[in-house]
């Protein structure tokens, strides 16, 4: 592998811009394992994460690997209304479809009628360790096929690549217990990530059929959306003191009433 370009600024620029996009595009991939694997046994949860992540690191080492095919899969294979449809197009819409269905499977648990305990016990029960690894693999070829893609069109450097790669799934690895921790700590969290990875799978099939939805409008309304729920578990925080039952003053009418 050759390193020459390590003393070539513009290399260097693109090293750093791609190390950013990495982990941006990572961040779908992390909403999905954290919501997947906070189904399972709580003893399971960190293993099938680092697991999820391990493939995720393969998968796009791997797909590296074999850059010349993946430059194929974007020449169209058939046209269908005017449109031509590749194989990177077909794995996208089949992936979109896998997140919407199961962002949607996972919003009628939250909202059923039956009570809560009852719909947390009848998903955990029903997801094994296998299922969550085959689900979190099958994801993991979308963004990953996604990921590589991006990176193919910004460098020609496979070392480059290689370690954008490296650095994006680190940073993946070192969030993934604490994001998973947070969203199942925060129901509201839960309902506002389903809710990312609804509109994420909506992107995917559009990009699959050839509507090209900028990456930057989709993130800047999953940040402004995330500050917003920030803002909303703030203010149930700095009410909580006052609806659980403070001390009263004895000094104050309520204190007096009492007596």
């Amino acid at each position: 592998m050759d390193f020459t370009w390590i003393s070539d600024p513009t290399a260097l620029v693109a090293l750093a811009t791609l190390v950013v996009m990495e982990v941006v595009l990572g961040i779908d991939n992390l909403i999905f394992i954290s919501i997947l694997t906070n189904k399972l046994p709580e003893a399971q949860r960190s293993r099938a994460r680092r697991i999820g992540i391990g493939l995720a690191l393969f998968l796009r080492l791997g797909l590296l690997g074999t850059i010349a095919i993946i430059v194929t899969l974007t020449e169209p294979i058939f046209s269908l209304f005017g449109h031509g449809f590749s194989w990177r197009d077909l794995i996208l819409i089949g992936g979109g479809l896998f997140l919407v269905w199961k962002a949607t499977k996972e919003i009628h648990h939250n909202v059923d009628p039956t009570p809560a305990d009852d719909v947390f016990d009848t998903a955990k029960a029903t997801m094994t360790f296998g299922a969550a690894i085959t689900q979190i693999l099958m994801l993991d070829l979308v963004f990953s096929l996604d990921s590589i893609i991006t990176a193919v069109g910004m460098t020609d450097e496979v070392a480059i690549m290689v370690i954008a790669v490296i650095a994006a799934v680190t940073v993946m690895l070192v969030a993934a217990n604490p994001l998973a921790q947070f969203i199942n700590n925060n129901p509201t969290v839960v309902m506002l990530a389903l809710g990312f990875l609804l509109m994420i799978g909506m992107v995917l099939i559009a990009e699959g059929f050839g509507a090209h939805v900028p990456k930057g409008y989709v993130y800047a309304a999953m940040a402004f959306s995330a500050l917003i729920e920030g803002l909303n578990m703030l203010s149930r925080r700095t009410k909580r003191p006052i609806s659980s039952g403070a001390p009263v003053d004895p000094a104050t009418p309520a204190a007096a009433e009492k007596k």
